[in-house]
């Protein structure tokens, strides 16, 4: 074209060999033949573990994050999102958890009678000076795990217990020790100004 620079030609023309493909990003290599597939575990393949944890003077969300974690099987490398590949779990002594700031005064649980107006509410507290203690860490694993048919499925795999007894002995589950993990599972602040004071 008359009147054209030859470099703005080049440039409003670029060679068929692609941007991605220079630096190597892009489709796999098929001349060698290897292609990734996504790993997606069958129900014969899945093999479901029993754990036990002792919530004694665990934080409530802190501990209700693992226990959502194991029931959802996100732990395992063979995780599979549509599939109910976690582990059982079992809690024991969940009245003696902990929660933090001012959340046994503060933090409110609601629920509808159905009638109008019939609402209520009740502090997280009164729930655990109640006879069911163990709802509040129900309550906080059932929020953390998706709504559904299969978030369903994996909430009936956990098993929580006020006291230190639960009826499951024979599944020899394995204790998995929560306040080890990390030391802010536990009120670990409030128990160094205790003993410092």
């Amino acid at each position: 074209m008359p009147g054209i620079p030859a470099f703005l030609l080049t440039l409003a023309h670029p060679s068929p060999i692609s941007r991605r493909e220079i630096s190597g990003i892009g489709a796999p290599n098929r001349q060698q033949g290897h292609v990734m597939k996504t790993y997606s575990a069958k129900a014969s393949e899945i093999e479901k573990k029993w754990i036990v944890i002792d919530a004694t003077g665990l934080v409530v969300g802190r501990l209700a994050s693992i226990i959502a974690m194991r029931l959802r099987g996100k732990h395992k490398p063979t995780y599979t999102p549509h599939m109910d590949c976690g582990d059982n779990v079992i809690v024991i002594n969940a009245a003696k958890v902990l929660l933090t700031g001012q959340k046994l005064k503060k933090k409110v649980y609601y629920h509808h009678t159905g009638y109008i107006g019939g609402i209520k509410e009740r502090t997280a507290g009164a729930i655990m000076a109640g006879k069911f203690p163990e709802r509040v860490l129900e309550k906080a694993v059932e929020r953390m795990v998706p709504r559904g048919p299969l978030g369903r499925r994996q909430m009936a795999n956990l098993r929580v217990y006020p006291g230190p007894d639960h009826p499951h002995e024979a599944q020899q589950a394995e204790p998995l020790d929560v306040a080890k993990m990390n030391p802010k599972n536990t009120q670990y602040k409030t128990q160094n100004t205790t003993k410092a004071a």
